[in-house]
């Protein structure tokens, strides 16, 4: 123990007891007089506490194992410790007594409650195994965590080793259907289910941050293997936008994800970000969280002076974005909150980020410019607010100089700290950057004790800085002062004095800027194209109302455009982007969907099962609603407030239930049907069979189901408006239809056939890079076969409306499609198209398909051509 700074050592063994082996030291975080050490659990159970810095040790023995510490962020005495057998235990007399809380908890899913507003400070939330090994999310207080008096604030299980507890954020997990859905509750408010882009299909997702009431997120889908995509949220964290594509990411050494982001410390909204390009990866900047984002300027000169030749966008600064979580060694980059200007980091000038040739650079601009200060990796140390740098080289052999700056990396002077080469194990700074004191050490030779170097800088300076050291800086991005909605000032030191800054005194002045279209991010389902423009994407529907929407209320009617959260502009434009309130109209309702809580298609015998009744378009709350559970009950609502948590139902047989579910109001109805499956397993059933029949011919329908191996079923056919099903053991029929039109067939999943005597039918291609794109779901390719046809029917020249045609895009890769072209007749039963004119509208969308005419944008800047592969019938 030192009490000088790392002058002198006190030994403590006689403190602690002189057999006493050690495993592990805590310092409370809200009042670092307080220690704790841990005994080795294989020795002894044991805590030694003290209250004067170490001076002093009291020993405490302990009925279970600790495993990790929980330090409470405000309140120092409270703490909540996790055993080696997944106990968790609470003390609110810094570890003098413990209390058990909670047994099965999931191991670091235990948390404090963060809520800004300070209220409920007691609150634990943690993740709980039950009885039959499913997880749970549950919170309760500290000191009293009983059946009673715990709660369960999201409904149902969820996945193992998911629940995240972060600001004012709660995020789970809940695979269905083979698919990892997120969910999210802001304030504590009932959890919504985190929307991404539609194709995103996400089969992995980390948490980035969530300061300043919004989520960044890191996401891997379908498509990718060694990278990610960072999408930043709404202020909920519901609505998602892609803010980078494809940043690169890596395995840690105990098999966690390394994202290569880095966020900037002491510049809200400064993130830099590895992105593979064509198998190369390139450091890309942003200042406004990911909205806009570009390469590194290389420096101008070399470490001797001569110019460096590096065009942009050909050739740029590359960076290593690796943070070290060992606070004895420095990583890749540092960057400090007391010196928000200055960024240091290895890396390399080139086409892409290289592993060989690493030099390490400086910006004392934030990012706009950056110099070369050494040919090989050096780790560098931030004292009294980066007034100081302090670099040492990165290396196996020993050493006895290391290097100083005192104009933020323009000039280095070499200094000894020790008369003999020592080989460094690390270097530690004191806490605070205004501190002049470091320590190094390590040892002598591989056989030798450890040595501990103390350098103390102090005497280098001979008087504090006043205010006629400092000057004004103003942050930028090449040159465009307005960075998230104003104009920040800094107080910096002129690199020409050397004087001691002692403590940060943050930024000068802060101004808001006048709005403009660079301060507004695409809203959800909006993309940016070339020329600026945030337009809808294939996959969404601008004109659907939010489901929350009553006649008489109002909704947000998105511009397209969102704010970048904690963008602090004003006026300009932002009247022009911002979302407009507008009056719900009365509509008739339309897209009813009724669904289970848990999105499954199966329940338990005697236990709850909660329906959700969902409509696309009307009003909920004022339509009658009727659900007949298809047991012998049934229930009318006159309202959706009665109806906001779910229709709960238990099922007292097992068998298949035919749930249905009745919605009208003064303009029109709707209804929808549900098969549940009481006690099977089975979750997605998906109905094959040919989009297009001629009449009375034999066609096969099979069912396709998830998981496959769910042992014997009762196949439930229903065939139109038929009153009776056919019911059948095996998992396919053949049938026919002897009457003109489209026709249902409904197992779980319903699929329209279309039923004539004669149609023409062409096999129809798409451009190669529409198979990156392809997740290979039956929603993408409802959704790309309505785009197909939208195109085809614009391109016609001839009198074909939508009607006449039908797209499928077919099921695998690669991406293929069938046109058929029907014998469409109106309402009236007259002008019904000949085999003639079938032949003549195929000849003509031949020829357009031939001439390259017919294509889609996927999203922006993908550009799909669509051609005729051949006729099939």
């Amino acid at each position: 123990r030192s009490t000088d700074y790392g002058t002198t050592y006190e030994k403590l063994n006689d403190k602690v007891g002189l057999k006493t082996i050690l495993s592990y030291l805590y310092v409370c975080p809200t009042n670092k007089r307080k220690i704790m050490l841990l005994t080795d659990p294989e020795v002894e159970s044991s805590l030694l506490i003290s209250s004067d810095e170490g001076a002093t040790y009291q020993k405490y023995r302990l009925n279970f194992y600790i495993h990790s510490l929980l330090f409470h962020p405000k309140q120092e005495d409270w703490i909540l410790a996790y055993s080696q057998d997944q106990k968790l235990f609470s003390s609110v007399e810094f570890g003098r007594r413990w209390l058990l809380l909670h047994e099965g908890v999931a191991p670091n899913r235990f948390y404090w409650s963060m809520m800004g507003s300070g209220r409920d400070l007691d609150l634990v939330h943690l993740e709980a195994k039950t009885v039959d090994g499913h997880a749970q999310y549950i919170t309760c207080k500290m000191q009293n965590c009983s059946e009673a008096i715990r709660s369960k604030p999201f409904p149902g299980y969820i996945d193992h080793n998911s629940l995240i507890v972060q600001d004012d954020y709660v995020f789970v997990q809940l695979t269905s259907g083979g698919r990892p859905h997120y969910y999210v509750s802001y304030r504590r408010n009932a959890f919504s289910q985190m929307k991404l882009p539609k194709y995103a299909l996400p089969k992995d997702m980390h948490v980035i941050s969530t300061d300043e009431n919004q989520v960044f997120a890191a996401v891997q889908e379908w498509n990718q293997n060694d990278t990610y995509n960072l999408y930043i949220s709404d202020t909920r964290g519901v609505y998602f936008t892609l803010a980078l594509e494809n940043v690169k990411s890596s395995q840690g050494l105990e098999g966690n994800v390394m994202i290569d982001l880095y966020e900037v410390a002491g510049i809200k909204g400064m993130f830099l970000a590895n992105k593979k390009i064509d198998n190369q990866v390139k450091t890309f900047i942003t200042y406004n969280k990911g909205r806009d984002w570009n390469l590194l300027q290389a420096p101008d000169t070399d470490l001797r002076g001569k110019p460096v030749h590096c065009l942009l966008p050909y050739c740029s600064l590359h960076l290593h974005l690796k943070v070290s979580d060992n606070p004895y060694t420095s990583g890749n980059i540092a960057s400090r909150d007391t010196a928000p200007s200055l960024i240091v980091a290895s890396g390399n000038i080139g086409t892409e980020l290289s592993e060989n040739d690493i030099s390490m650079f400086v910006s004392s601009d934030a990012g706009n410019t950056w110099r070369q200060i050494f040919e090989e990796e050096h780790s560098v140390l931030y004292l009294d607010q980066g007034g100081v740098l302090v670099a040492m080289k990165h290396t196996s052999l020993p050493i006895r100089h290391l290097w100083l700056s005192f104009d933020e990396g323009r000039s280095w002077s070499k200094y000894s700290f020790s008369s003999l080469p020592l080989f460094v194990d690390g270097v530690l700074g004191e806490p605070g950057e205004e501190t002049l004191i470091m320590t190094v050490f390590g040892h002598f030779s591989h056989r030798s004790e450890w040595q501990l170097v103390k350098v103390d800088y102090k005497s280098i300076f001979d008087r504090r800085c006043e205010e006629e050291d400092y000057r004004p800086w103003q942050l930028h991005s090449q040159g465009e002062a307005c960075i998230m909605g104003a104009k920040r000032i800094y107080r910096k030191r002129k690199s020409e004095k050397k004087c001691l800054q002692g403590k940060y005194a943050g930024a000068m002045t802060s101004e808001p800027c006048v709005c403009t279209e660079a301060d507004f991010d695409c809203d959800y389902g909006y993309e940016r194209h070339s020329n600026g423009q945030c337009l809808p994407a294939f996959w969404y529907n601008p004109s659907s109302l939010s489901k929350d929407c009553s006649l008489g209320q109002s909704y947000l009617n998105s511009t397209g455009y969102r704010k970048v959260v904690s963008n602090n502009c004003t006026d300009g434009v932002r009247e022009r982007y911002t979302a407009k309130p507008q009056k719900c109209p009365g509509k008739a309702p339309h897209g009813l969907h009724i669904i289970t809580s848990d999105g499954k298609l199966t329940a338990e015998q005697g236990h709850n099962v909660t329906f959700l009744v969902q409509l696309e378009e009307g009003d909920l709350q004022r339509s009658l609603i009727q659900v007949d559970f298809g047991d012998g009950i049934a229930v009318s609502y006159a309202n959706l407030s009665s109806t906001e948590d779910g229709i709960k139902h238990i099922y007292q047989n097992v068998g298949i239930f035919r749930v249905t579910v009745l919605v009208e109001n003064n303009l029109g109805s709707d209804n929808a049907v549900l098969y549940l499956h009481v006690t099977c397993p089975l979750e997605h059933v998906h109905l094959s069979l040919p989009f297009v029949t001629t009449k009375n011919k034999e066609v096969n329908a099979t069912a396709v189901l998830w998981p496959s191996q769910v042992g014997t079923l009762t196949y439930v056919w229903w065939f139109g408006n038929n009153t009776e099903p056919l019911i059948t053991l095996e998992g396919s029929i053949t049938f026919t239809f002897s009457v003109e039109g489209m026709n249902t067939i409904t197992l779980q999943d319903t699929k329209t056939i279309a039923v004539y005597e004669r149609f023409q039918s062409l096999r129809l291609s798409f451009s190669p890079n529409l198979d990156d794109y392809n997740p290979d779901i039956p929603e993408w390719r409802r959704d790309i076969s309505r785009v197909v046809k939208r195109a085809l029917v614009e391109v016609s020249n001839v009198c074909i409306s939508s009607k006449h045609i039908l797209v499928a895009v077919l099921p695998g890769l690669p991406t293929s499609a069938e046109l058929f072209i029907l014998p469409y007749q109106d309402t009236t039963g007259e002008n019904k198209r000949r085999t003639a004119d079938l032949e003549q509208i195929s000849e003509t969308l031949i020829q357009k398909l031939n001439q390259n005419l017919v294509h889609f944008e996927l999203k922006p800047g993908v550009r799909i051509l669509i051609h005729a592969a051949h006729l099939t019938a």
